[in-house]
């Protein structure tokens, strides 16, 4: 149903609800400040970036998005892509990008493919989450422990390398912040989680800096002034050049996007017991990333972290992600000249902590002992991430996953041969239980299991080749057969003349509509011949008998 939660929540609203949505809004919106703020700093755009972004884009993915709870804003999830995409293209063709990312959302949504998740193997989603977490580390090294680089490598090996070659260079003072910040976040008293620990070390690293005046970087000394209010709206002019140009790593964000707010509404649906409207979902995070473009933003998504949060500090409706976008600009608006004095190490302690907890590090280890075909496509998308790109990464589990699917498929036994007896099932011939008909002499009975596909098709020769002896009668026992395509139709008919060649009789029983429908459209059913087309086993063994009492 393409309607957003917001209006069907709004229906009975009481004040208890909205001040119960109020408070979890609230506290989310100091939650995402530090994450926003570093979120864009690892994606090579200026702080400022990321509080447009949770504003903007938070407040839509809550007033239009499919889900009560959700909370939108940046994520880590994009930080290697728009890393990389802001090295390659710039930060225009990123705004853009994201504008487009935005409309394939919308058009993804209004498709209803909202069940995307459904057709994303685990395998995959946790590779590519894992290969995240690694680049996300990486990106926080020169800042965690103060390098003196200028530019870090955009490549995961290259910038290992410089790491190294200027791991001389640490500030002191800088790791030492950046170890507070982890620590305060690992041990914070449960008592106080309303309270965040990153929100405390933020302040507390930040009362050290200035306090002491600490010779390591700041988000001022680096970014300089940060703005006090939301800019105006720009619209990016667009022609088709730009669009082929910047189609793939749109297309990524797109279903990244997907992905990762899908899953956050899956997660939020068991804590709640609710459900979702995931092309509803699909249209507010499109509408949401066009206006986060708008603005100057970059991409957003569902924030599985921040929407946990919400629900357990009692938000229940779309009201509280409202809320919590409201809370961040007044923030900014009002207290925005002290984020300046936010040390950068702190913000790489945030992020080191966020990328472990990404790492799905216990997930990854217990897929390692699964199936081989599953382990394959885990460390393929888990590397390939880090060392070319997610897009690729993303496309080359796809497409594996695919593959090991087909090739487990083939690997199952789909015809079975039988010569001698064969059990009738009460629900074919309406009696009332099952019995058993002795096949006779010179009849064969092939009983197909499962869709006759591509990856099947050519055991139908091969089950032909294995037989020595050949019968006089096939029957072909298609009840367990839901579907057929253009391979296995193709193999169908070419068993059928090698039948026809042999001198053997084709008959076939209990079609379903789906492979009826297809061997009608290409003439097989008349080849075979309507009275050689039967409902149930019983009528086509009489068929079959009167074939062999005329030979």
């Amino acid at each position: 149903m393409l309607y957003p939660k917001l209006f069907t929540t709004l229906k009975g609203y009481t004040k208890e609800q909205f001040l119960s949505d109020s408070i979890a809004g609230i506290i989310v919106g100091i939650v995402a400040i530090p994450l926003a703020i570093a979120f864009a700093i690892a994606s090579g755009l200026s702080p400022e970036k990321g509080l447009f972004t949770a504003i903007i884009g938070g407040f839509l993915i809550s007033a239009l998005g499919g889900s009560r709870v959700q909370i939108g804003g940046p994520t880590g999830a994009f930080v290697i892509i728009v890393y990389a995409m802001v090295q390659k293209y710039g930060v225009d063709a990123l705004v853009v990008a994201t504008l487009m990312a935005g409309c394939i959302l919308v058009v993804m949504g209004f498709a209803g493919f909202g069940t995307i998740i459904k057709f994303i193997p685990y395998s995959v989603v946790v590779g590519f989450t894992s290969g995240i977490a690694v680049v996300i580390f990486s990106s926080q090294v020169k800042d965690f422990f103060g390098l003196a680089i200028d530019k870090v490598p955009a490549e995961f090996i290259e910038k290992l390398r410089v790491f190294f070659e200027f791991f001389g260079t640490v500030n002191l003072y800088a790791l030492a912040l950046a170890l507070v910040t982890v620590l305060l976040i690992a041990i914070w008293p449960r008592r106080l989680r309303k309270v965040p620990g990153s929100l405390f070390a933020l302040l507390l690293t930040s009362l050290l800096v200035k306090l002491f005046h600490l010779p390591v970087e700041t988000i001022g000394s680096r970014f300089g002034e940060l703005p006090h209010t939301l800019p105006l709206p720009k619209f990016h002019p667009m022609d088709i050049k730009t669009i082929q140009h910047l189609f793939q790593p749109a297309f990524t964000i797109a279903v990244l996007g997907a992905i990762e707010s899908l899953l956050s509404c899956v997660v939020s649906d068991g804590m709640i017991g609710g459900k979702h409207r995931s092309n509803m979902e699909l249209i507010g995070q499109g509408a949401a990333n066009i206006g986060s473009a708008i603005f100057g933003g970059m991409p957003a998504t569902g924030a599985i972290a921040r929407t946990v949060t919400n629900i357990k500090n009692g938000g229940r409706t779309p009201v509280a992600g409202m809320m919590h976008a409201v809370t961040i600009l007044i923030i900014m608006l009002f207290l925005g000249r002290w984020i300046k004095l936010v040390p950068l190490a702190c913000l790489a302690g945030i992020l080191v902590v966020v990328a472990y907890h990404m790492s799905e590090w216990r997930s990854f280890r217990d897929l390692l002992k699964g199936p081989r075909g599953d382990v394959v496509v885990l460390l393929a998308t888990f590397l390939v991430t880090i060392f070319i790109d997610l897009t690729a990464a993303i496309q080359l589990g796809a497409v594996l996953s695919a593959f090991i699917f087909m090739k487990r498929m083939s690997d199952v036994p789909h015809i079975k041969v039988i010569a001698k007896e064969i059990e009738e099932d009460a629900r074919e011939i309406d009696l009332p239980i099952n019995y058993k008909a002795a096949i006779p002499k010179g009849v064969e009975i092939y009983e197909i299991n499962g869709p006759l596909f591509f990856g099947v098709a050519n055991q139908l020769d091969e089950t032909d080749r294995i037989i020595g002896e050949k019968p006089l009668v096939r029957i072909l026992r298609f009840r367990d057969v839901p579907l057929i395509d253009s391979t296995g139709l193709r193999a169908l008919t070419n068993f059928y003349h090698k039948c026809k060649k042999s001198g053997i009789q084709l008959i076939i029983t209990g079609l379903h509509i789906q492979p009826l429908n297809e061997m009608v459209k290409s003439n097989l059913y008349d080849l075979i011949g309507e009275d050689n087309v039967f409902s149930n086993m019983n009528d086509a063994l009489t068929r079959a008998r009167e074939f062999l009492a005329k030979k």
